[in-house]
């Protein structure tokens, strides 16, 4: 049985790469699914918090509050801009403000309810109750597992304005052997866009029953995410649907209706969100996340985080420093504000051509299973013959080269799909697209395809909502198309579908962008951290880990497993990694400042009479 990386152990996210590879449609407007709000300035009367460093605390003691990171205008090409006006710092300065209210609120209602039911699964959070039930159907989680909701402000500048829920999820510390409980363990997945509800199934795999003996393994969907206020951009019917065809090299006149899709979109986000959609970022997530750690009890925070969720815990170790206890950030995004977010999706073209380059020598290697090629380039030829062939006649009448395109970057974030991609390429050179149908079609059941839409949709919506509102982008799109322009001649695997996924942050109707936060400028007090990275990760290239553990200082160390590049590390079938993450959630050790593991053992080829494609369903990863 294949075991699952840490980062993929969530409800399926269908982030469909269709999207980004073809035209949007027309969005309807509908009423906004969270209570809108069109207050985007705090109260002036609400004080700066100290910009010292944190204060050693309770739960129920207030962070003197983080340092504010500002806001840029929309059509700032450099993430670094100048310091924002005096009325964006007073703004800011009352959402920290009203962060630590929340947060004080919750932590307080949480003792007084621990000390009135200690050891039962009821909290209270500002004055709403974190009461763990059965789950909703919705949710698809069984006993033990038992979820909540959480009561956040939309807008931390108006603490008392309109809330929304945020669900969470948890399973107790088994105790399994007498362990003493350690606290709550945190998780985020990454996406932006995905959901960590299914975390705590993790407590039935044996690799985790000494993490789960001491730790309630906690998963949460983060605001906008699945049923927290969830967030819609366009009706989920009025997706593209397969077959999808893409050029494989975009036109003029391509490149001319991939802009208007992504201006149509922009403004669908507009529509369907209403005064809300400013309040989809980051920051509001690290704040969401700090009152998240208070209700819970806990006087600080253990978590772990993969691909976008290094970033939020990066920011919430820089903003909270003495709230944090112990850090996992596994497949880290490059933290340097110069970077967040324009750039860092330019650096993942390389890394995501080295990937497939990687797959293409891995079937080569194999071509007495596949026959697709002895070389790369051969490897890379009978890809293009499969591609030729949908793009005449789509395979199983669903696949087009925009589903192809999709399967091929599961391909590059994830080696154990490499046997079914090849059988299912090999097979379909033989005449038979049943398998190429299964892995990159569409679900056969309308029920199941509905469902995978519009958790696709959702997905989508916050991933683009919180980019965009996160730093400021290039508002022209000459400067897009000359960047990706320059860089599909080095790595043209998937320069361009990229480039059009983000493209909506270039005509994004939010009149002020954040400032990214300079990770790291304020650490004093962080206790020590652990990064894990695969060296050649094509979705969060390992430069960002090496940045990530220069700004948190000496006490952060990285676990490099070396030659590897699947994505999400933890729990991919590494022992040496999963050693190393274990003994720092359990004891808080960390191996010292840099240590290597051996790369996991490859996959072995699979023969195509045994099994053609086993993969369907493989979600779709965040592309951060």
């Amino acid at each position: 049985m294949r075991r699952t990386p840490l980062a993929r152990h969530a409800l399926p996210l269908a982030v469909a790469l269709t999207l980004a590879l073809a035209p949007a449609t027309t969005t309807h407007a509908t009423p906004s699914p969270v209570p809108p709000n069109p207050t985007t300035t705090g109260p002036g009367s609400l004080a700066t918090p100290n910009p010292g460093p944190a204060g050693p605390a309770g739960p129920g003691t207030p962070n003197p509050g983080p340092a504010s990171p500002g806001t840029a205008g929309p059509g700032t090409p450099n993430p670094g801009a100048p310091a924002p006006a005096t009325a964006a710092r007073a703004a800011e300065a009352a959402e920290d403000a009203g962060a630590e209210l929340v947060a004080r609120r919750a932590a307080e209602t949480a003792a007084a309810a621990a000390h009135h039911t200690a050891g039962g699964q009821r909290h209270t959070a500002g004055g709403h109750r974190l009461d763990f039930r059965p789950c909703p159907d919705a949710e698809q989680l069984p006993e033990p597992v038992r979820c909540a909701t959480l009561r956040v402000p939309l807008d931390y500048a108006r603490p008392d304005g309109p809330q929304i829920s945020l669900t969470v999820s948890r399973v107790t510390a088994t105790g399994r052997g007498g362990a003493a409980r350690q606290g709550s363990l945190v998780h985020n997945p990454g996406g932006p866009g995905a959901s960590g509800m299914a975390f705590p199934l993790l407590a039935d795999r044996p690799d985790w029953h000494r993490i789960a003996a001491v730790y309630d393994l906690v998963g949460y969907a983060p605001r906008g995410v699945g049923r927290s206020a969830p967030l819609s951009c366009q009706d989920p019917a009025a997706r593209p649907k397969a077959p999808t065809q893409v050029p494989e090299q975009p036109s003029p006149a391509y490149k001319k209706e991939r802009v208007a899709a992504a201006q149509a979109y922009a403004r669908g986000c507009a529509r369907r969100a209403g005064a809300a959609l400013p309040y989809y970022t980051t920051l509001n997530n690290v704040r969401d996340l700090h009152v998240l750690r208070a209700a819970l009890g806990e006087p600080r925070l253990t978590f772990v985080g993969g691909s976008y969720g290094t970033y939020l815990g990066a920011v919430y170790a820089t903003l909270y420093p003495r709230y944090v206890r112990r850090m996992v950030f596994d497949s880290a995004v490059n933290p340097d504000p110069r970077r967040v977010w324009y750039h860092d999706n330019l650096d993942q073209a390389p890394g995501f051509e080295r990937r497939w380059y990687d797959f293409r020598a891995w079937a080569a290697r194999h071509h007495d299973a596949y026959r697709l090629g002895a070389t790369p380039a051969a490897v890379a030829a009978s890809h293009e013959r499969v591609r030729a062939a949908v793009a005449r006649t789509p395979a199983g009448g669903v696949v087009g080269t925009g589903e192809l395109q999709a399967a091929a970057l599961r391909v590059a974030y994830y080696d154990d799909v490499w046997p079914d991609h090849a059988a299912a390429l090999s097979a379909f050179l033989r005449g038979d697209p049943g398998p190429l149908t299964a892995l990159a079609g569409p679900a056969p059941d309308p029920a199941a395809a509905e469902a995978a839409a519009a958790e696709a949709e959702n997905a989508t919506a916050v991933y683009t909502a919180v980019l965009c509102n996160d730093a400021p982008w290039p508002a022209d799109w000459e400067t897009w198309d000359r960047d990706n322009t320059e860089l599909a001649r080095r790595a043209p695997f998937e320069t361009w579908a990229n480039a059009f996924l983000n493209l909506p942050c270039a005509y994004w109707p939010v009149p002020e962008r954040q400032r990214p936060v300079d990770v790291g400028s304020r650490t004093a007090g962080l206790p020590p951290t652990l990064i894990v990275a695969a060296e050649r990760d094509g979705a969060t290239p390992y430069p960002g880990a090496l940045e990530l553990q220069r700004r948190l200082g000496g006490a952060a160390a990285l676990v490099t497993e070396v030659g590897a590049g699947s994505h999400g590390v933890t729990g991919a079938g590494n022992a040496c990694v999963d050693r190393h993450v274990e003994r720092y959630l359990l004891t808080g050790a960390t191996p010292g400042w840099r240590v290597t593991c051996a790369p996991h053992p490859e996959p072995a080829p699979v023969s195509l009479d045994d099994r053609a494609a086993s993969t369907r369903g493989v979600p779709l990863p965040p592309v951060v």
